[in-house]
């Protein structure tokens, strides 16, 4: 990887170092930083005569080869020091919550606008809600474009940054032209290797926030990381991953909870992770259990649906969306956790 020394390079700097790394069959990413560019060596760069090169050109503050195979996720590359902020949060320094609906019914806004006021007041830093919906059987509801006005009326309503998964181009351009602060890439998605390129160009230059779900067929640590730098490598470095529960299915529970993967992510990568219980155990009983377990394993934040009147919604939110008291008190109860756990890493 390539720091500049200013904050980032010029046109006739960029075209210099792409000339010197074709020589070594090599290409150039970049990465946008909050704060400096950074200039990824796609490729094997670890080579000495390109290390020495690139070295040399007077813009250049260093250059740093990443013996690892993830170059941008891995904790020890030059990404480490990125901030992800949303929702008057940054991330890892604070706990962050994503909240909302599974699903938004656009026969029944007044409910998704209901509950995005209730979630705001229960501590939500960021309001999530399914425009489209991705689903097993072609016959289930899918979401519809019209949904999006619900979201952005909310956000007006609110003043809460929106959550939006998208699973094609026609839906990323509605995300991006609708300014998403954040967007959802769900489990299905997760290994869908061209989507992520697309996404993580398009959403470079203005700093979106990603939510990489983790892939459901019991995707490893190592292939969810490989995922994430898809993200990093086109451009985008604000990753949140989200571990949400894996196949095969625990018996009494919707997936194999997998919040206790937190730790290995930590310790390989300087990603923040924020934990889908709702998903992982698909049960509303079950999902503040689940959720101060993965705050106690080191989680960062937390992506949980909820519905002022369940039983009413549409999707998973009849049997996984809890209630806006039990997300206030769940919150606050995962505050405290935090703090036990922050004191036992001094």
């Amino acid at each position: 990887m390539i720091i500049p020394k200013a904050r980032k390079l010029t046109d006739a700097q960029l075209e210099e170092v792409r000339k010197i790394a074709g020589d070594f069959s090599c290409e150039i990413g970049i990465i946008v930083g909050a704060h400096r560019n950074i200039y990824a060596i796609l490729g094997e760069e670890r080579r000495e005569l390109l290390i020495n090169r690139l070295s040399g050109l007077e813009y250049v503050a260093r250059v740093e080869g990443v013996d690892a195979p993830f170059k941008l996720m891995d904790r020890r590359s030059a990404l480490s020091g990125n901030e992800i902020r949303i929702g008057g949060v940054c991330v890892g320094r604070e706990l962050l919550v994503i909240a909302g609906q599974c699903t938004i019914d656009p026969r029944n806004p007044g409910h998704f606008l209901e509950t995005a006021a209730a979630v705001k007041e229960a501590g939500t830093h960021v309001l999530r809600g399914g425009v489209w919906k991705p689903r097993t059987m072609p016959y289930s509801y899918q979401g519809e474009d019209r949904a999006l006005e619900i979201i952005l009326e909310a956000r007006n309503q609110t003043g809460l940054p929106i959550n939006i998964e998208v699973m094609d181009s026609h839906q990323l351009d509605l995300a991006i032209e609708a300014r998403a602060d954040m967007i959802q890439i769900g489990t299905r998605n997760a290994l869908n290797y061209s989507l992520l390129k697309e996404i993580g160009k398009r959403t470079a230059e203005n700093g979106t926030c990603i939510l990489l779900k983790r892939g459901r067929h019991m995707s490893s640590v190592n292939e969810f990381l490989a995922s994430a730098e898809y993200l990093a490598a086109n451009g985008n470095p604000n990753i949140l991953l989200c571990p949400r529960g894996t196949l095969p299915t625990l018996d009494g529970y919707r997936s194999h909870p997998d919040e206790s993967i937190t730790p290995l992510l930590i310790e390989k990568t300087w990603a923040p992770v924020v934990v889908d219980p709702s998903h992982s155990v698909g049960r509303a009983s079950y999902v503040p259990t689940c959720a101060l377990a993965a705050i106690a394993y080191g989680a960062d934040g937390l992506c949980i649906e909820c519905h002022v009147n369940p039983r009413k919604g549409i999707g998973d939110d009849p049997k996984q969306a809890i209630k806006p008291d039990v997300l206030r008190s769940l919150i606050q109860e995962a505050e405290q956790i935090r703090e036990m756990r922050n004191r036992f890493r001094r």
